[in-house]
């Protein structure tokens, strides 16, 4: 049972890191698969449906229930706990699968760090964010980027969204190991502030956002 990590955050919530190592039968004979998840599960092929399943067993897990509740989708596509009041919120790549849940708005991302990140960084960075990248650290700091806009958009959770005009990331300087920085959604109809951590896990950037509930304005 390859469970990574399994923390507690501050003042509540949890994250979870799974590392995949099973078959797809294992996951299948212990998730008990609601009608609507098996619909979701056939909609997916190749190893994506292993990341699906090892996701889904790792948020079971968090849950600490003894009757595992189905993990859906609303009518905007992001995943929800049922009868649950936390919101959650799920990434996987390749051999990882990462999930946080809280009782505010979550996002999080896992990426594996690769060079070809370099040609769409104007795509998803605003000017500002381009200009405070270190060139030592920029393909690290790229992922950071873009796994906190990733984390800030499921937080978010309704679709429309435009990684460059509404998600801002506070510029930083690329810590290794763990550090953290801070993010904002900026729409006409919504604005939140989140806190953003970031860890490197040898070839992975994990990132994750967490709702500033005291919704102080970003400086």
């Amino acid at each position: 049972m390859p469970l990574v990590s399994h923390r507690f955050l501050q003042p509540e919530g949890e994250l979870g890191l799974w590392m995949i190592e099973e078959t797809e039968a294992y996951f299948v004979k212990h998730l008990d698969l609601s009608n609507l998840e098996k619909i979701q599960l056939n909609a997916i092929k190749g190893h994506r449906r292993m990341e699906w399943l090892a996701a889904r067993w790792l948020l079971h897990l968090m849950s600490g229930r003894e009757m595992r509740g189905a993990c859906l989708k609303d009518e905007h596509g992001k995943p929800y706990l049922q009868n649950s009041l936390y919101d959650i919120s799920i990434s996987h790549c390749r051999e990882l699968a990462a999930v946080i849940a809280a009782p505010k708005l979550v996002g999080i991302d896992i990426q594996k760090i690769v060079p070809k990140i370099l040609r769409i960084q104007e795509k998803f960075m605003h000017p500002k964010e381009l200009d405070a990248v270190d060139e030592d650290t920029r393909i690290e700091q790229l992922h950071v980027y873009w796994g906190a806009k990733e984390a800030l958009y499921k937080a978010y959770g309704l679709r429309k969204i435009d990684f460059k005009k509404h998600l801002y990331v506070q510029p930083f300087v690329f810590k290794n190991g763990k550090a953290k920085t801070t993010g904002r959604i900026d729409k006409a109809d919504f604005q939140k502030n989140f806190e953003i951590y970031y860890e490197q896990l040898d070839e992975y950037m994990l990132v994750y956002a967490l709702e500033d509930v005291g919704d102080q304005r970003l400086v």
